[in-house]
């Protein structure tokens, strides 16, 4: 299983930072923090990017993220279309497979078969587009009470219904915990349409008092981590994981030091690196 380091974790280092801090822990990818990757190409190219990542040993795995797809006027849906143009272009210059997409908030008196019918909608729009350039799409289901899809259940029923090969899910740790997902969900979905795994843990809160401020290094908190991988293992997951942490108090530290103690924090909760004790993991 390969191990990403994604620049939330490290929000507030550019993403050169990033790239050469994923390269000092030992990462294998990256996934590369949008508002980095403007500001890095305000003064550099593509080709600089992907020269850079090639130079450090990093493969980039994703572009985190598009925000808030469904729902949206006019107006914002045609700045989304744009935004999936622009960074599939980018993606597919620099060898990057997937763009992560996120469903936007629950309309006012909203039902689930309007929100599988918008979602299955805007996906298939944006997939035509990313397509284009050899990218995939990666739709995140997000635990918090007003987004659209809650959970892993939802999201999967989406992208089954999507049906295209370049559409497939992001299961989070922290939002698979705090919006009631179940594990039905991963036993039912096949493996290959996992395309991403975040992984963190979080504080011992109420889960309606859980932020995203309150995330910690996985396996220093209360998220069943080792539940969520007992159950990939069932199905046969062992792609990849990345570090997904929106912890301020981290953002603070040295981005070197942050990255490390990630890398090792995953590495003892799943069991990889010297923690193996055999098996795909």
């Amino acid at each position: 299983m390969k191990i990403a380091l994604n620049g939330a974790t490290t929000m507030h280092a550019d993403l050169l930072t990033d790239i050469k801090a994923a390269s000092a822990a030992g990462f294998d990818l990256l996934e590369i923090w949008s508002a980095k990757l403007y500001r890095y190409l305000e003064s550099n190219t593509p080709a600089d990017l992907k020269s850079a990542l090639a130079e450090h040993n990093i493969e980039p795995y994703s572009i985190n993220s598009i925000e808030h797809i469904t729902f949206r006027t006019p107006e914002d849906h045609q700045k989304i279309t744009a935004e999936c143009e622009t960074l599939s272009k980018i993606a597919g210059e620099i060898g990057c497979p997937y763009i992560v997409v996120v469903p936007g908030l629950m309309p006012e008196n909203g039902t689930r078969e309007p929100v599988i019918e918008e979602s299955v909608r805007v996906l298939n729009e944006l997939a035509d587009i990313a397509d284009n350039y050899c990218v995939s799409l990666a739709f995140e289901f997000l635990g918090q009470t007003n987004c659209s899809v809650q959970t892993l259940d939802l999201c999967n029923e989406i992208v089954e219904k999507v049906g295209r090969d370049s559409v497939g899910n992001v299961l989070d740790t922290f939002h698979f915990y705090a919006g009631n997902s179940s594990y039905e969900a991963i036993d039912s979905m096949r493996p290959e349409k996992l395309f991403i795994f975040h992984i963190n843990d979080a504080e011992d809160l109420p889960k309606e008092q859980l932020t995203d401020a309150q995330r910690l290094y996985p396996g220093t908190g209360i998220l069943p981590i080792r539940e969520i991988k007992e159950h990939f293992d069932k199905i046969g997951y062992d792609r990849m994981v990345s570090i997904e942490i929106f912890r301020p108090e981290y953002w603070e530290q040295d981005p070197f030091e942050v990255a490390r103690k990630a890398k090792a924090a995953t590495e003892e909760v799943l069991g990889l690196g010297k923690y193996a004790a055999g098996g795909s993991w």
